[in-house]
Order: C-alpha cells, then structure tokens, then sequence
C-alpha cells in the first residue's frame, strides 16, 4: 500500500523518534509499504517519520541512485545497487574521515536540492527486520543515505545542515511545500492544508 509522505512543516519530522520492540504492530507490513512507497516517489530511502510516523524505523534501497549517477563511475559509489536494507533502532557509534558535499534531496522536501557535507564513513548499529542485531561500517553514497535517514529520526532535517543565508534563500520555496503549493507525482500529506478540504 502507497502511504502519503508527509511534507516539509508537519511537526513529526522535527521530533526525535521512539524506539519500537519486536511486538510492534504490523512492522512487517508497515516495512513493505514503506519500501513501495518509496520505489513510487523514486526515493533512495524513507523514515518512518516521513509518513507520520515517530518510530526509529527507516529503509534503504541505492538501486535509483546508481541509475541516476550513470556517467562516471564514483569509487564512493562502490556495491549502491545492491544496497537495500531495513534499520530499526539504529545508532551511529561512530563518524569519521573528511567531510564531503553531494546536493541531496529529500521525498518530505521535493525539487530542491542543496549540497550538504556529511562524513565520509560510519560505523551503525541496528536490528534488521527479523530483529537480528547487526554493527556494520558504510563508506561513500552508503554512508551518506544512512546518515540523511538517520538525521530523520533525530527530527533533522537536511535544510537544517544549510547556512542561515541558504535557509533565507530557501524560506519562501519551503513554505509553498508545507502549503502544498507544489506539483509532485507521488502521494504528500501537505501541513499547511486544513483536513476536510
């Protein structure tokens, strides 16, 4: 089931999400959705937050991105088409080498698309979703998707790693998403606009 995508201005996305245990309900279907979901709106990833939900769940496929960076191959770029994997309770144990910039987008915030840096390797911990623990070190595009959906369900936001000036820049286009004054091709849930409408 394609569930809406809540758009930039709901309240969920800035708060910091809750752990969840293996009773909770319906996860295997809720994972599934999630992923078709996120293969309608072409996205490499989704948080639970981004369909309203305060859980520390989120997905990941780097299928579309590989398609997408086609031309040259990126070494940073290395195994993203077999990147699919569900992380539930993670936590990044450890950042580190050079920051790297890359202009993400994100499903919550469409057409707009800023450069963000972000470490270069992580080391995470997570339970899949058959609630096997796993700790495991990503580099390059991995390393980058995690964290942009890790930054989910902390309540971050990647337009909150921009400058005070880009983000003055941006303020006029963001509050059009949040109104819903924007045209997309996949399901959204707009803050700004009154239910019963």
């Amino acid at each position: 089931m394609i569930l809406p995508i809540v758009a930039y201005g709901d309240p969920v996305l800035k708060r910091e999400a809750d752990e969840i245990d293996e009773n909770y309900p319906n996860l295997k279907a809720l994972i599934d959705n999630m992923f078709e979901t996120m293969y309608e709106a072409s996205g490499v990833g989704l948080a639970a937050p981004q369909i309203g939900l305060s859980i520390r769940l989120f997905i990941v496929d780097g299928s579309p991105f590989a398609d997408e960076e086609g031309e040259e191959p990126d070494p940073r770029a290395v195994g993203i088409e077999g990147f699919k994997k569900v992380f539930i309770n993670p936590i990044i144990e450890k950042e580190k080498g050079e920051d790297w910039g890359f202009h993400e987008g994100c499903l919550s915030i469409p057409k707009i698309r800023e450069e963000v840096f972000r470490k270069e390797e992580i080391t995470i911990s997570y339970y899949d979703e058959n609630w096997q623990f796993h700790e495991e070190t990503f580099t390059g595009y991995k390393a980058r998707i995690i964290q942009h959906e890790y930054d989910h369900i902390e309540g971050i936001l990647f337009t909150d790693h921009l400058s005070v000036l880009k983000k003055k820049m941006l303020a006029k286009k963001l509050q059009n998403i949040s109104k819903g004054e924007i045209s997309v091709d996949y399901k959204m849930k707009f803050p700004a606009i009154k239910k019963g409408r």
